[in-house]
């Protein structure tokens, strides 16, 4: 059995020898975007607030001691892992723990990381319709390459993507 063995590792340091220089060094392909084990959807995601209080716990069971408790029903959450019926999320400052999927919803909402005028079109030089402070959050539309239309009660408008937390910068949605 060890005779094969050897033979075997030979048969492989050969193949390396006759693929010639480089060829153990190539690169590896591009891995695929992380997927959740449970939902198959994509890790890092995200998601917002259901209701207007929820508990962050230490780990992923009602038996775990609570860290946090989310506050603002719709918050921006960003999902990072996933285990059975629990998700662990951060909020924008990195703040987080493991949350019951039920209080979870997959609309799309955005904070503001600044005051902002929101605009009429997606130009800095655009009429300005409304002006948001920082933290205010509001619902996720369209997003272009550097500029998302959000909306939130009473004011609508487009701000640079670069002054909302909740949207990937490479982030494109219709």
């Amino acid at each position: 059995m060890a005779r094969g063995l050897g033979s075997v590792v030979a048969l492989a340091m050969w193949a390396l020898l006759a693929a010639g220089p480089g060829a153990a060094q190539q690169p590896a392909p591009e891995p695929e975007t992380a997927r959740g084990p449970v939902t198959n959807l994509p890790l890092p995601r995200y998601v917002s607030l259901k209701s207007s209080e929820g508990n962050a716990r230490r780990g992923p069971s009602l038996s775990h001691r609570i860290d946090w408790v989310f506050r603002h029903n719709g918050m921006p959450l960003r999902v990072t892992a996933e285990y059975g019926h629990w998700r662990r999320v951060e909020d924008r400052d990195g703040a987080g723990g493991w949350v019951h999927y039920s209080l979870l919803s997959g609309v799309r909402m955005v904070a503001l990381t600044a005051e902002q005028d929101l605009r009429m079109r997606p130009d800095p030089s655009a009429t300005a319709l409304a002006r948001a402070e920082a933290g205010a959050i509001a619902r996720l539309g369209e997003c272009l390459p550097d500029w998302c239309r959000i909306s939130a009660p009473g004011a609508q408008g487009w701000v640079p993507k670069s002054a909302i937390w909740g949207v990937d910068a490479a982030e494109l949605r219709d």
